[in-house]
């Protein structure tokens, strides 16, 4: 792994190429840029989704995209969290989900949902930070969803 700061912040339109990258290099939930597509997830529709009811947050060492979350507040969603193989298991993960929940409790969103294949790192990552399943969605998937926590369990 390259080394060097690993900074965070708001993603952009520009980063879309190098999002992209990220999301059809990981190992699992992989889909190509193909099936991106067929699914309707452009480049161009993600950075039109940033003007509108979407926010991202990049993750970078050296100045390379490394990790990346998108959420949806339309739809009060996790639309997306990816990390390059090389960078899991650092806390980069939990800080980007930390970043879309916060701005999603912060817009309203008393529920958040995200769905992600059976079996994965993913799911274990997310039930570890306590999300439940609450069934199958579209595709086959996990759906998972997080309850808001009250004001009283977040200051314990």
């Amino acid at each position: 792994m390259i080394g060097g700061p690993i900074i965070f912040r708001e993603a952009s339109a520009a980063d879309m190429p190098s999002i992209s990258r990220v999301r059809t290099s990981v190992v699992e939930n992989l889909l190509t840029l193909d099936q991106l597509d067929e699914r309707g997830i452009t480049e161009t529709s993600v950075a039109a989704s940033f003007l509108a009811d979407s926010k991202g947050w990049v993750t970078t060492r050296q100045e390379e995209i490394v990790a990346f979350s998108i959420a949806d507040r339309a739809n009060q969603s996790i639309f997306a969290l990816f990390l390059l193989p090389a960078y899991e298991g650092q806390g980069i993960g939990s800080r980007l989900l930390d970043s879309a929940l916060e701005w999603l409790w912060g817009n309203g969103a008393e529920r958040v949902w995200l769905t992600t294949a059976a079996g994965t790192k993913a799911v274990r990552f997310y039930e570890k930070r306590g999300w439940t399943c609450t069934g199958t969605g579209p595709r086959g998937d996990l759906r998972y969803e997080c309850t808001r926590p009250s004001a009283a369990a977040a200051d314990r």
